[in-house]
């Protein structure tokens, strides 16, 4: 028993100052590093808008490549694009342009 008590005695001290030391390790990492979890989360936050971004111009650059195939196969729909994007318009036509408010 004294062996074992004796043993307790001197590594007491050393646990506690361990414990503190990762503690205050710990505690550095998760506030005040470069790194922390404060900046981890808006990381997370980030890379998340920057997916749906990239989603969303995946999606844009197929419907433009669909779009941009159906005015090179046809005179007709390039005429028709014409007309409702740039409203061109034939010497005898009129154009009525109607927008909707909300």
């Amino acid at each position: 028993m004294k062996a074992k008590d004796l043993l307790i005695k001197i590594l007491k001290p050393f646990i506690s100052k361990y414990l503190i030391a990762f503690a205050v390790f710990v505690v550095w990492i998760m506030f005040f590093d470069e790194n922390n979890l404060v900046q981890h989360k808006q990381n997370l936050k980030e890379l998340a808008l920057l997916e749906e971004q990239v989603n969303f111009y995946k999606h844009k650059i197929i419907a433009d490549k669909r779009k941009l195939l159906e005015l090179q196969t046809s005179d007709e729909n390039l005429e028709k694009f014409a007309r409702e994007q740039f409203l061109m318009k034939k010497a005898d036509e009129d154009i009525y342009v109607i927008v909707e408010e909300n």
